[in-house]
């Protein structure tokens, strides 16, 4: 539930269906998933094709440079409708619980998921260096020049940091593409804000837009460091703040603390009316607590 895969279902709901669960050891850890056997009787295969060992054998033939990687939590990243949520439920010692994700088990979540991915690297598959099984991708190449190039390509899926700042408080979201309801959208990845310190509430509009890149890239390093991404604000000036050749102490600071970046993040101005995301969450900043520390470098 922490992690949003699954919710409780109240008392007053109505409930069709449910499945046990089973506890699966792998590893020397354990997974409990649901027993969807009889569910998947009835399930109408998805007949979506998916690689097999043989033809990937004979695609890594001649490479010489192959880079293995996975998706990360796999086919919990994909959201269930509610109509399927309905389906999805299991019951515990300790209650009903409705999956909210796809859960492992499900009949045709390896052809859906394998769907999601091919739409996401069209060109690639078509261009014959990458193979994707499931959550699975290899890269792969004859030459170490055309490899790093491929992995930079992979990795240029690029992700949008929007951040946005106003008098209360500052705001970031980090968005990636997506395949919901096979339509390519942006989904959302994590969410921040805080409230300003009462000596930030002096800057002026743009600097606190400034203030709001340098501490949503600190906040959000891990996601962030060796991405190419977009930064997304709806204040023009944060590019020429960017470029300024005689910054004050302020903007030299955060200039040498965003330097790092520089190489892999493209400014991207979007209006206000646009840009719903990261204006609401500075409007609605969460206050400074031990958990939510206001800093900046």
């Amino acid at each position: 539930m922490g992690l949003g895969v699954s919710r409780k279902v109240g008392h007053e709901e109505q409930v069709e269906v449910t499945t046990p669960v089973i506890i699966i050891w792998h590893n020397g850890k354990s997974r409990m998933v649901g027993d969807f056997r009889a569910l998947n009787t009835y399930t109408m295969p998805d007949r979506y094709p998916i690689p097999r060992i043989h033809e990937t054998l004979t695609q890594l033939s001649q490479a010489k440079f192959i880079t293995v990687m996975d998706a990360l939590k796999g086919f919990h990243q994909n959201f269930l409708t509610d109509s399927s949520k309905k389906l999805l439920r299991i019951i515990v010692h300790c209650g009903i619980f409705e999956y909210l994700r796809i859960p492992f088990g499900i009949k045709n979540a390896p052809s859906h998921y394998q769907r999601m991915m091919n739409t996401i690297f069209p060109e690639e598959l078509s261009e014959g260096w990458l193979i994707i099984y499931i959550d699975d991708i290899i890269i792969f190449s004859e030459t170490w020049d055309s490899h790093l190039s491929r992995l930079e390509k992979v990795f240029q899926k690029v992700v949008q940091l929007y951040i946005d700042a106003c008098g209360e408080g500052l705001g970031a979201a980090i968005h990636q593409t997506q395949i919901i309801n096979d339509k390519t959208v942006e989904g959302p990845i994590c969410f921040i804000s805080r409230q300003i310190k009462p000596t930030e509430a002096r800057y002026e509009a743009s600097q606190m837009e400034y203030l709001c890149l340098v501490w949503a890239l600190e906040k959000l390093h891990y996601y962030l460091d060796g991405k190419v991404f977009d930064v997304i604000p709806d204040c023009n000036s944060v590019k020429s703040l960017l470029n300024m050749k005689t910054p004050n102490r302020h903007m030299l600071r955060w200039q040498i603390a965003i330097q790092k970046y520089r190489g892999n993040m493209t400014i991207v101005h979007k209006y206000g009316n646009t840009h719903k995301n990261a204006d609401d969450l500075s409007r609605w900043a969460l206050a400074k607590t031990p958990e939510n520390p206001a800093w900046v470098p």
